[in-house]
C-alpha cells in the first residue's frame, strides 16, 4: 500500500475518533427539554382522507377534513382536523384537499391529547432533491463525487452535532466557529485530496482566508455598531433566557458563511500548482508561486461575484420591500441588517482574495522537494 494512501487512511480514522469524541461531549452539554417548546408536544405524518365541510367567512375559507394518522402511537387512526385557508393571507395558506400529506402536532390538554394542523409535509421533496444531487455527484465525479458526498456529510455533522450545540451552551461563537471551519477545511481536503503538499497548502491558504475574514468582519461590526439583531430570529435569541453571545453569532456566521467560496478558491490554486509541478518537475518556487497566482486571478472576479450574489440573493424580499418604500440611500446603507449582509460580503471576499496568494506561496514552498 503507498505510503501517502495509508497515512490518508490513517489521519481520516484519527479525524473520526476525534469527532466521535467531540459528539460525545456535546451531547452531554446538551439540554434534557427545549427552549421554547411544549415537552408535551408530539409531530406526525398524515394523510387528507376527506374534506368535509367548507364555509367561507370573514376569515378565509374555513374546512373540517378527517385526516388518517399515518405514524406514532395513533398510528391508522382518523381524526377530524379544522383549518382556515385565506386565499390573500401569507400566513394562513394551506388548503386541505383529498391525499394531500401534512403534519400534524399532539398536545395533552386536560390529560387527553388534542391534535391540530400544523403544516404540510415538504420533507419528501427534500429527500428526493438530495438523492438527486447524490445520484448526480456519483455519476459525473464517480470516486470523487462518492468523496465529495462523503465531504459534505461531515461538514453537516460538524455544524448540526458540534457547532451549534457548543453555541446553544453559550460558548464563544467566533472561536467555535473558526474551530469549527478549520475542522471542517481539514476534512473537506484530507477526504477529497488525501495528505499531501496539495491538501496541505490549500488548508494554510483557506484557512488564512477564513481567518482574515473574520477579523474583518470583526474590526468593522465594532466599528460600525453592529446588534447582531438585525433579523427576527436573531431578535428572539437576543430576547430569550439563553447564554448566546448573539453579536458574537454575527461574526461566527460570517466565518462560517464565507468558508464554501474560499475553499473552492484556495483548492483550485493548490491544484493546479499541483497541476504545474507534476508536468514541469524542474520548475523554480517562484515561477510556480506566479503561475498559481495568475490562476488565481482568473477564478478571483467570478467567484467574488459569487459570494456577493448568494447574499443579494437571500435579501430579495428585503431589498424590495425597501426599495418599494423609496427610503434615501443613506437611510438604506444604515439600517442594521443591511449593513450586517454588506461586510458579510465583503469579508467574505476580503478572504477570498488573500486566500488566493496564500495558497499560491503555501504551494510553492511545500511543493519545492516534491
Amino acid at each position: 500500500m503507498p505510503k501517502r494512501l495509508l497515512l490518508s487512511i490513517l489521519a481520516i480514522f484519527l479525524g473520526l475518533v476525534i469527532l466521535a469524541a467531540v459528539h460525545s461531549y456535546t451531547e452531554r452539554l446538551m439540554p434534557d427539554s427545549s427552549y421554547m417548546a411544549r415537552e408535551d408536544a408530539e409531530y406526525f405524518r398524515g394523510t387528507v382522507q376527506e374534506v368535509l365541510e367548507e364555509e367561507r367567512t370573514e376569515f378565509g375559507l374555513e374546512q373540517q377534513a378527517e385526516v388518517l394518522i399515518n405514524e406514532g402511537p395513533k398510528a391508522g387512526e382518523i381524526v377530524e382536523i379544522d383549518n382556515v385557508y385565506g386565499e390573500e393571507n401569507i400566513y394562513l395558506d394551506i388548503r386541505l384537499e383529498s391525499g394531500l400529506e401534512v403534519i400534524l402536532i399532539s398536545f395533552h390538554e386536560n390529560g387527553s391529547p388534542e391534535i391540530y394542523l400544523e403544516d404540510v409535509a415538504r420533507d419528501r421533496g427534500l429527500y428526493l432533491a438530495g438523492a438527486v444531487l447524490a445520484l448526480a455527484l456519483i455519476i459525473v465525479g464517480k470516486m470523487k463525487g462518492i468523496k465529495t458526498l462523503i465531504s459534505l456529510l461531515l461538514t453537516g455533522y460538524i455544524i448540526f452535532r458540534i457547532m451549534l450545540p457548543l453555541m446553544l451552551q453559550g460558548w464563544a461563537p467566533v472561536p467555535v466557529a473558526t474551530a469549527s471551519a478549520l475542522l471542517i477545511i481539514a476534512v473537506i481536503l484530507i477526504v477529497i485530496g488525501g495528505l499531501s503538499s496539495k491538501s496541505l497548502a490549500a488548508f494554510i491558504g483557506i484557512s488564512t482566508g477564513v481567518i482574515a475574514a473574520g477579523v474583518m468582519a470583526y474590526i468593522i461590526g465594532e466599528m460600525a455598531h453592529l446588534t447582531g439583531l438585525g433579523t427576527e430570529e436573531a431578535q428572539m435569541l437576543g430576547a430569550s433566557d439563553l447564554e448566546i453571545n448573539v453579536r458574537g453569532l454575527l461574526y461566527g456566521g460570517i466565518i462560517v458563511g464565507s468558508l464554501g467560496a474560499i475553499t473552492d478558491v484556495g483548492m483550485s490554486v493548490a491544484a493546479s500548482a499541483s497541476q504545474l509541478k507534476e508536468a514541469n518537475p524542474e520548475i523554480a518556487p517562484d515561477k510556480l508561486f506566479y503561475h498559481a497566482l495568475e490562476v488565481g486571478r482568473d477564478i478571483m472576479a467570478t467567484m467574488a461575484n459569487t459570494l456577493i450574489l448568494a447574499y443579494v440573493g437571500g435579501s430579495v424580499p428585503f431589498l424590495l420591500l425597501i426599495m418599494a418604500q423609496q427610503l434615501d440611500w443613506l437611510r438604506i446603507v444604515n439600517l442594521d441588517y443591511i449593513a450586517t449582509e454588506i461586510l458579510s460580503g465583503l469579508a467574505g471576499s476580503l478572504g477570498l482574495v488573500l486566500a488566493i496568494p496564500a495558497t499560491a506561496l503555501a504551494a510553492a514552498i511545500l511543493m519545492k522537494g516534491d
